[in-house]
């Protein structure tokens, strides 16, 4: 019970030490269209590129790389998000298609389409 109260209480002040010297933790920039979250993964991704060409990576460029994740990730979750909208017109087309329904077909290979445009077009 003494070395489970000893682990508990050292687990404690590891994990509040580490969280005192953990970099700051940002928002990142948003991502609140498709269109957005595209430019801000190839904008960041540049800029992580640029950092990742270094022979050495100093603290401050870990800093920085920390933060350029946050964008990173907030773009990754949209595209994901919107992806799983277009999967779903998707399905919709194939199951239409699969009943001849037309108007299915057409109405969500519409909607389809116009929600891929983005990751088709240059």
């Amino acid at each position: 019970m003494k070395n489970l109260l000893l682990t508990a209480l050292c687990t404690g002040l590891l994990a509040t030490t580490a969280h005192a010297e953990s970099p700051d933790h940002f928002s990142g920039e948003p991502s609140r269209t498709l269109e957005e979250a595209i430019t801000n993964l190839s904008d960041y991704n540049a800029r992580l590129t640029e950092l990742l060409a270094k022979n050495e990576l100093s603290n401050r460029d870990l800093g920085t790389v920390h933060e350029l994740t946050y964008t990173l990730e907030n773009a990754l979750a949209r595209i994901d998000a919107e992806v799983d909208t277009m999967a779903a017109s998707l399905e919709e087309v194939h199951l239409g298609s699969e009943s001849v329904d037309r108007e299915r077909v057409r109405l969500n290979g519409m909607a389809y389409l116009n929600a891929a445009r983005p990751l088709t077009t240059p």
